[in-house]
């Protein structure tokens, strides 16, 4: 559906609302999947300098220093920012899947099913946000000894 329909996201706040229908609908047929995503940005929300905030096309960012490293939309998919070899090294496990749309990235998706697959998710936001946290480390390090010359 995201693939025939995609164009409808550059449409302001469309995807924000279709979200928020998914919610509703969630709501209405699996309620736990709402508490599900809850634990997930209450786990979030605990790492230092991590913000929690709406996502551009619907659902719930994670950000790291202003930069997003996952997101969950409201139907239980979470869309985490990892890098290329623990991407691959994961998807052999079979639990996670390459991203819905750029499967040439780090991004991976997975669906939250059960209360156990909160865990595995919190798992990989995790590793997204030592990722994050590293990357901008580099970042700030090199800006110091740029600034030393």
């Amino acid at each position: 559906m995201v693939r025939k329909l995609g164009f409808l996201k550059d449409i302001p706040l469309l995807a924000i609302l279709f979200d928020s229908l998914m919610r509703l609908w969630m709501f209405i047929v699996k309620p736990e999947l709402l508490n599900w995503i809850d634990d997930l940005e209450e786990n979030v929300e605990r790492m230092p300098g991590t913000t929690v905030g709406i996502h551009k096309y619907g659902g719930t960012a994670f950000n790291y220093s202003g930069k997003e490293f996952a997101h969950v939309h409201s139907n239980g998919l979470v869309d985490i920012l990892l890098n290329k070899e623990l991407k691959k090294s994961l998807m052999m496990d079979g639990k996670i899947k390459d991203h819905h749309l750029f499967k040439n990235s780090g991004w991976i998706s997975f669906y939250l099913h059960n209360k156990q697959d909160v865990a595995y998710a919190c798992y990989l936001l995790k590793k997204a946000y030592d990722r994050a946290r590293e990357k901008q480390n580099s970042v700030r390090q090199a800006l110091i000894v740029q600034s030393l010359q």
